[in-house]
């Protein structure tokens, strides 16, 4: 073989060698996008997000204000607004981010808790797309999603601790990675959210002109802020129980049991307030605090136990009641107490939406986990833990805590 020949082939190979390892890298280092579709309970929801945690476009159709005025929520109304959304969500939140199928990378879906009938018509149109797309499917757990979310606004390494307070759970659990829970706390009956906003209706508060357009959970905190919290002693037998779960029904009750003998007493009837309105949200938002930060305290004593979180270790809340400012305020305190530092994801991202579960899917794809290999023979689970249950463990420790000494200006 002449001498310029084979160095002609030497350095054409050479050549392609460089060519595809340059290809490689720029596969591996281009940015990932990912749908995500949340359809768990009463919103409807999608967004495209990339591995920047840029969030590209999203979109999103809240139910309630429908099941507010038909009193709760209608598992059977949910789906049927699901199904008459989903389609219209989807496409919009493809077009905010200037996106079509051919620039996903894949679909996450939330499959896990909720309500059935919602479950099934944001899985059953996430498939419909992947057999379109050939996308990949990535199914995600609803309350891991929420747990996460945190970590597309900030540098938050594992493991951390998260409180997870909404309407419909009340959860303490330590995140050891993307897919891997503790479950150190879990709701035994009513969850905050759902507490506060019965006694709100309870209270008739949506009669008070600037109550109107308020959730109850809201207007009960902005009432508390002229009220005095040591007025009313509503005590969760709860507190002396030497586990991390939660039980707000006994709360609800005494509130409830309460407003109907002031209502007596006062002479009220229809849609009247009783004259102590402040002080009541004020107590009923102390006492529900107290349980949580007493909980939180317990947490943290059992982490540093079993050495579970690292030194100067991060607590992340998230759900609905997170934007209550005064439990905020409270957790900041206990969180002091440990030497931790406390994230709250934005309002918006608190509520369930599409973000956290493409970010959830974000956070899949880069591990390489969780991802499904027959999208189309995935199912839902409307019941679902978060992860590895030890709260049996943690109460048979019987951990004694100091006394909890929060400052309670609402």
């Amino acid at each position: 073989m002449h001498l310029s020949h084979y160095s002609y082939s030497v350095n054409r190979a050479i050549w392609k060698i460089t060519r595809n390892f340059h290809k490689t890298c720029q596969h591996l280092s281009k940015s990932k996008v990912v749908l995500g579709i949340e359809t768990s309970c009463d919103d409807t929801g999608a967004a495209v997000v990339n591995t920047e945690g840029q969030i590209l476009g999203e979109a999103l159709n809240s139910q309630t204000k429908i099941h507010v005025e038909h009193g709760g929520i209608n598992p059977s109304t949910a789906k049927s607004l699901h199904i008459e959304q989903i389609k219209n969500v989807v496409t919009t939140a493809l077009q905010r981010a200037g996106t079509t199928l051919q620039d996903l990378d894949a679909i996450a879906v939330t499959t896990e808790p909720g309500l059935a009938p919602c479950l099934g018509i944001g899985l059953g149109y996430a498939k419909e797309l992947v057999a379109e797309s050939g996308l990949p499917m990535i199914p995600i757990h609803h309350m891991q999603a929420h747990a996460l979310t945190a970590r597309l606004l900030e540098h938050i390494e594992f493991p951390f601790l998260v409180l997870l307070i909404s309407g419909g759970h009340s959860i303490l659990t330590v995140a050891q990675d993307v897919d891997r829970f503790l479950l150190i706390g879990r709701g035994l009956d009513t969850s905050p959210g759902d507490c506060l906003e019965k006694v709100a209706r309870c209270l008739n508060l949506k009669s008070l002109p600037e109550c109107q357009n308020l959730s109850g959970g809201a207007a009960i905190e902005m009432l508390a802020k002229g009220g005095d919290p040591k007025r009313f002693a509503f005590n969760a037998a709860q507190n002396r129980v030497p586990s991390c779960d939660f039980s707000f029904s006994g709360v609800r009750t005494q509130a409830e049991t309460h407003i109907q003998k002031e209502r007596e007493q006062e002479g009220i009837s229809g849609e009247s307030v009783i004259s102590t309105v402040e002080d009541l949200c004020a107590s009923l938002q102390y006492a529900i605090t107290f349980q949580i930060c007493r909980r939180l305290q317990r947490a943290f004593s059992y982490c540093e136990l079993q050495g579970l979180l690292p030194e100067n270790s991060t607590l992340v809340v998230s759900g609905g009641v997170a934007s209550n400012q005064y439990i905020r305020q409270c957790l900041q305190q206990v969180c002091q107490m440990n030497s931790a530092r406390l994230v709250c994801p934005p309002p918006k991202l608190c509520t369930d939406n599409g973000v956290m579960i493409a970010w959830n899917g974000i956070e899949k794809l880069r591990i390489g986990r969780g991802i499904s290999s027959d999208p189309q023979s995935e199912n839902y689970s409307p019941r679902s833990p978060i992860g590895e249950d030890v709260t049996e463990e943690l109460f048979r420790l019987g951990l004694k805590i100091p006394r909890l000494k929060l400052e309670i200006q609402p």
